[in-house]
């Protein structure tokens, strides 16, 4: 829902202040589908609403339910027919977590990544970024599930290549009158846009950052991950030490484990080195979600290279797979459809 449109909408029927906390109230607090379920709202105020700020800015929705039952994969059509993508995590411990898109498409073009084969298409407004997660919170409200309580800027499109967008939905996230997400649990990751991680140094948030590094050398990043030709992984962790020395938060390192490409004991002694610079850097090892072009390493090998860091005392962390019969890689039901 734009916000903005709604509150054209009332000062143009000249409604008193207190109607814009009520309609917060009702759409993010108890997840109303329609206006018309807005009792306390005049019928006229009801009408202008629903014809010209629309609840959610997607035209459809196809859900993906994986057969594990542990994600939940959504496919958004938006209102200029455009398709993105979020994924809602359940975990062991009862916490809720979405992976929401910043882009539909993406340009950084990643060799691993199933976004990439879409090409850039535009960026998303505030609202469609908000909106995946009303949609997810309608979902659970009916599935007698608590709302989502956990943000990951992880889907499609690099967030800071959207950026002014994005930093408005991490707001909107946290405030009190609509998501009511604590900043420490929102997260967004960036494949190492330096300028981006330098300005989110100087936003004074408590969100998490997240570097998408996946190499340990400019030869392979650079096949890998295009972004590495405009920046290296010199001026990456250069920038990643500005942010930590400002913002003394812990800063997360995403490893994604490919193969015979980036995997080896050389690759596992580097990265450890590099991690060792500053006590706020954490390693999370991914595996390889197949999309058809790479393949994840065996499990002798992803244990060796886990060891290799935690013996120089690097903190580590191994994302569980999900969804990987629905798709679970970004861009991946996109891509099919």
């Amino acid at each position: 829902m734009n916000l903005n449109d709604v509150q054209e909408v009332l000062t143009e029927l000249k409604q008193p202040k207190y109607r814009l906390a009520q309609i917060k109230k009702a759409v993010y607090g108890q997840l109303v589908e329609h206006y018309s379920d807005i009792e306390e709202l005049p019928k006229e105020l009801r009408d202008a609403l629903g014809s010209r700020a629309p609840l959610l800015s997607f035209r459809d929705a196809k859900l993906f339910p994986s057969q594990s039952n542990d994600s939940v994969k959504a496919l958004f059509t938006l209102r200029d027919g455009l398709l993105v993508e979020s994924v809602l995590m359940y975990h062991n411990n009862d916490r809720i977590t979405l992976c929401v898109s910043s882009q539909v498409g993406c340009p950084m073009q990643c060799g691993f990544c199933a976004t990439g084969k879409l090409g850039f298409k535009r960026n998303l407004t505030t609202e469609e970024i908000t909106d995946q997660v009303l949609y997810f919170n309608r979902y659970l409200k009916n599935n007698k599930r608590s709302p989502v309580g956990n943000v990951v800027f992880m889907g499609m499109g690099e967030p800071f290549l959207n950026y002014d967008n994005v930093i408005g939905a991490v707001r909107l996230l946290n405030d009190h009158d609509v998501f009511n997400i604590g900043q420490r649990h929102i997260s967004v990751s960036t494949a190492g846009v330096v300028p981006g991680i330098r300005k989110f140094a100087d936003e004074k948030l408590q969100v998490n950052l997240a570097i998408s590094l996946h190499a340990t050398s400019d030869t392979v990043r650079s096949r890998i991950m295009p972004v590495n030709k405009q920046y290296s992984i010199a001026e990456i962790m250069a920038s990643a030490r500005e942010y930590a020395d400002k913002t003394n938060r812990r800063l997360m390192f995403e490893y994604l484990l490919i193969d015979g490409l980036n995997d080896s004991e050389e690759d596992a002694q580097r990265l450890a080195k590099m991690m060792s610079e500053n006590k706020l850097y954490f390693v999370n090892l991914i595996i390889y979600n197949e999309t058809g072009i790479f393949n994840p390493p065996s499990k002798n090998k992803i244990e060796a290279f886990k060891k290799i860091l935690q013996s120089a005392g690097i903190d580590v962390i191994q994302r569980r797979k999900f969804g990987e019969d629905i798709g679970g890689a970004c861009g991946q039901l996109a891509a099919q459809s």
